[in-house]
C-alpha cells in the first residue's frame, strides 16, 4: 500500500492496525475518505486533529484513542468502541454512532450534529461544553450531562437514561423527552414549551416545578389524575 504517505485524502482503502500506525509515525494528520476500518484495532494510537469522511469504523475499537480535534463527516461506526478515548473539540456532522460506547471519554467542546447516537452509552464521561443539534438520542445513556442555559434543536431523548441532568435555564425547540428516565433532573427556569414530554407519570411532575410549559402540556400532565381540562 505505497500510497499510504501520498499527498492529499487518503481515498478507498481497506486500512488495518498497521496501516493507520505507519501513518501516525509521519507526525502530521491525516484525511481519510471512503475508508474501511471495520473492526479495526486502533486503541491507544494518537490520531488527534485527523479527518474521517465517509469511513466505515462499525465495531471498531478506538479506545484510550487520542481523537483530540478530529473531525467526523458522514462516517459510520455503529458499535464503535471509544471508551477513554480523548474526544476533545472533536466534529460529529451526520454520523451514525448507534450504540457506539463512549463511556469514561473525554468529551470536552465536542459537537454532535444531525447524528444518530441511538442506544450508545456516554456514562461516566468527563464531558463539559458538549453540544448535540439535531440529534437522536433515543435510549441513550447521559445520566448527570449539564444542558444548563442552553438552547436544545431537535433532539430526541425518547427513552434516554437523563437522570439527575442538569436542564435548568435551557430552552428546548422541536424536541422529545417521551419516556425518558429523568429522576433527580432539574428543569427551574427551562422552557418546555417545544418538547414533547408524553409518557410522564405524576410522580415526575414535580421535576418541572419553575419550568414554563404550555396549556396543552399542563393537560397532559392533570390528564395523569384523570381529570379532564376544558
Amino acid at each position: 500500500m505505497d500510497d499510504l504517505f501520498s499527498n492529499g485524502p487518503l481515498t478507498g482503502q481497506t486500512m488495518t492496525r498497521a496501516d493507520v500506525e505507519r501513518l501516525a509515525k509521519a507526525g502530521k494528520p491525516m484525511h481519510l475518505v471512503d475508508c474501511d476500518l471495520e473492526e479495526a484495532n486502533l486503541a491507544k494510537l494518537d490520531l488527534s486533529g485527523w479527518t474521517f469522511e465517509r469511513c466505515n469504523l462499525r465495531r471498531a475499537d478506538l479506545s484510550g484513542t487520542n481523537l483530540e480535534g478530529s473531525q467526523w463527516q458522514s462516517c459510520r461506526g455503529p458499535f464503535a468502541c471509544f471508551v477513554g478515548a480523548d474526544l476533545s473539540e472533536a466534529i460529529f456532522t451526520s454520523c451514525d454512532l448507534n450504540n457506539a460506547v463512549l463511556r469514561r471519554s473525554t468529551i470536552v467542546s465536542t459537537s454532535f450534529k444531525s447524528c444518530k447516537l441511538t442506544g450508545a452509552d456516554l456514562s461516566e464521561a468527563r464531558a463539559m461544553n458538549v453540544t448535540f443539534d439535531e440529534t437522536l438520542l433515543i435510549d441513550t445513556k447521559l445520566p448527570g450531562y449539564s444542558f444548563r442555559k442552553q438552547t436544545l434543536r431537535k433532539l430526541d431523548f425518547s427513552q434516554a437514561d437523563l437522570r439527575k441532568c442538569d436542564f435548568r435555564a435551557t430552552t428546548f425547540e422541536g424536541c422529545s423527552l417521551r419516556d425518558a428516565h429523568m429522576v433527580g433532573c432539574r428543569f427551574e427556569g427551562a422552557d418546555l414549551r417545544g418538547a414533547d414530554i408524553g409518557g410522564l407519570r405524576l410522580v415526575d411532575a414535580a421535576l418541572f416545578r419553575g419550568a414554563t410549559i404550555s396549556r396543552e402540556q399542563a393537560g397532559q400532565l392533570l390528564g395523569e389524575l384523570g381529570l379532564n381540562v376544558l
